[in-house]
């Protein structure tokens, strides 16, 4: 809906923006060509998990952080294991990693799969939703679907139930999946991976609006393999740091238009990236050889900075979850526990994951009696804010002269680029643009 203002302005009003997860506003000012004010307004109450966490045992954070997304529980319950283990002095055995990294691959998987097929997909195929695509598309939706539940069957497998996995727990798992119960998921993931790469050729094909990020790119980087579960820091200009420093580099703070904090990293004011773009871009070494052939084909060189190609190299990371996933369901023995201990003790944890959607990171202070005193919890969406304003106010001024209808699609697609997780469920996002 749009109607002009007596002074000779034009408001464009969008009631509904679907297939994003949470409640949001947008405003936009635009004055003689000129954008002069963006804000992506986050105006969904504040859900005070840091401030639940207070008081809580150290066991306690990935039972109750899980459950602030039904997307990525996962990346909530690793943030927050990596960072009690890491207060109480605690580094768990290879073989945890791994089946922690094998239940990621899960989530990833889902997450992805979701996104890909249901959230971004009808933006590039020109349909209002995946109903309506499905009309059209019945194959390519039945594909996503069949994809998606691999991953889920996944984390049924490895975490209890694919929805807040009750098998996680600070120090390891309350039980391994058995061999048996895990080759018994493995032709669902082969024939989801074949699928994948099938995937990765159909979204190469979108036509991709022409458009560049030059902001800086921040993601976690391992040791070996591609960033899933753990790493530490790197930045596209060169910068490294370990995670228990990230308090030092990234600076949260809070704007008037918004209740998700906004962050800076290095004191600068221009804004970072996290996600699938940051990740590829640093670590396109690091994936598979299927994958990287995969990301080749596609025409994806060593680094991704047009956001709207973000659904290329989301179907790449599919096509690396479950290449991963497979490798170590066949290389898994079982042979050590499930669990470490992890006795309480006095100190400061941190901890950080790579969620489908960017560098998660937690911070836990505990007592002698391993009470938590305060907690920070730094979410990928809230770092990537300022970003997606930016994107905003540089497409608005690039394509100011679509007409409504057509800028307010491009608005939503440019969100959508990010699949942003404003909360943990789809509503909408309001637009309103302002022209002088």
């Amino acid at each position: 809906m749009s109607h002009k203002l007596t002074d000779g302005g034009h408001v464009m009003h969008v009631g509904t923006l679907a297939r994003v997860e949470g409640e949001g506003a947008m405003h936009i000012e635009y004055r003689d060509g000129t954008v002069t004010d963006v804000q992506l307004r986050i105006y969904e109450p504040p859900r005070f998990y840091e401030a639940f966490l207070r008081g809580r045992a150290h066991t306690e954070p990935p039972d109750i952080t899980a459950r602030i997304c039904g997307i990525c529980p996962v990346a909530y319950q690793m943030s927050s294991c990596w960072a009690v283990e890491d207060a109480c002095g605690v580094e768990v055995p290879e073989e945890i990693r791994l089946m922690r990294r094998l239940l990621y691959c899960g989530e990833w998987i889902e997450s992805h799969a979701l996104h890909v097929f249901l959230l971004h997909a009808p933006d590039f195929l020109g349909y209002d939703g995946a109903v309506e695509m499905a009309t059209d598309h019945p194959a390519v939706v039945e594909r996503g679907l069949r994809m998606k539940k691999a991953g889920n069957d996944l984390m049924d497998t490895v975490g209890g139930r694919s929805v807040h996995p009750v098998n996680v727990k600070v120090g390891g798992f309350y039980r391994y999946p058995t061999r048996e119960e895990l080759r018994a998921v493995r032709p669902r993931l082969q024939r989801a991976l074949d699928e994948a790469l099938e995937t990765v050729r159909l979204v190469a094909g979108f036509d991709f609006p022409d458009m560049e990020q030059p902001y800086e790119y921040l993601s976690l980087r391992a040791e070996s393999g591609y960033p899933i579960e753990s790493g530490s820091v790197v930045t596209s200009s060169g910068g490294a740091f370990p995670v228990r420093d990230f308090t030092k580099h990234i600076e949260e703070f809070h704007v008037a238009h918004s209740n998700a904090l906004h962050a800076h990293l290095d004191g600068s004011p221009d804004p970072y990236v996290v996600g699938p773009l940051a990740r590829y871009s640093l670590n396109a070494d690091r994936l598979s050889d299927l994958a990287r052939e995969a990301a080749r084909d596609a025409g994806l060189g060593d680094t991704c900075r047009n956001p709207f190609r973000s659904i290329v190299v989301r179907a790449v990371e599919l096509v690396e979850a479950y290449h991963e996933a497979l490798r170590i369901i066949d290389g898994w023995t079982g042979s050590g526990p499930a669990s470490v201990p992890v006795p309480p003790r006095a100190g400061e944890g941190f901890g950080a994951s790579e969620a489908p959607r960017g560098v998660l990171f937690h911070r836990y202070v505990l007592d002698e009696g391993g009470i938590i005193r305060d907690a920070q919890i730094v979410p990928p969406t809230s770092q990537n804010q300022p970003s997606v304003e930016a994107d905003l106010r540089t497409m608005v001024q690039t394509w100011s002269d679509l007409d409504d209808h057509a800028l307010q699609h491009r608005c939503e697609q440019a969100i959508r680029n990010y699949d942003p997780c404003i909360s943990c469920a789809t509503h909408f996002l309001d637009l309103t643009v302002d022209r002088g």
